[in-house]
């Protein structure tokens, strides 16, 4: 069972990675998107009809999965968030744990209680990962943010500095000419 959980994690996240990196998309394709996958959900269900017991429940839970899975998927694309991309990392755990603890009914006793209690853990692994992806996500955009801030500081700190040197050397002349150097150097470093 822990494979199985791996596995589902691990394609979880592989799909999840596929559109992370997405543009946004045109509200005309998220409408299509959207009624495309309720279209799939109701297939994908309609074939769990065939099914009984317990495989007709992990049936429904599955497709129940996917349409959650591609649902968030689909918001993270139209969004493109790190707020959506965070809900659907978030979905995707939730979804692969409804299966798994779908999945554990066909067990009972000890066995039952410990397919549960693994696909709980590959559940609060998969948050936990999201969260620090999203925290690490949002420390990287500030720390850009500062960075970029510094930047623009330090440039404005060293185009004053080097008009006050321009300005000073203007202060040898007189007149007419030294009106021109302080004009010329206000022009050069932006400070008209």
């Amino acid at each position: 069972m822990s494979k199985l959980l791996t596995t589902l994690c691990a394609c979880a996240g592989i799909a999840f990675a596929s559109t992370a990196g997405a543009a946004t998309m045109s509200s005309d394709a998220y409408s299509a998107e959207k009624n495309r996958i309720s279209a799939d959900y109701k297939a994908a269900k309609e074939q769990c009809k065939s099914l009984s017991g317990n495989a007709k429940d992990i049936c429904v839970e599955q497709a129940k999965a996917k349409e959650k899975i591609a649902k968030a998927d689909l918001e993270a694309s139209y969004k493109g968030t790190e707020k959506a991309r965070y809900d659907a990392r978030i979905a995707h755990a939730e979804a692969d744990y409804a299966v798994a603890k779908e999945k554990c009914d066909d067990f009972s006793g000890n066995q039952k209680d410990v397919c549960v209690k693994e696909a709980k853990a590959a559940q609060v692994k998969a948050k936990a990962d999201a969260k620090v992806a999203h925290v690490a996500t949002n420390a990287n955009e500030t720390a850009a943010v500062k960075r970029d801030d510094a930047r623009k500081d330090a440039a404005e700190d060293k185009r004053d500095a080097e008009y006050k040197v321009a300005v000073e050397k203007c202060d040898s002349l007189s007149g007419d000419p030294k009106d021109q150097c302080v004009k010329n150097a206000k022009v050069r470093y932006g400070k008209t």
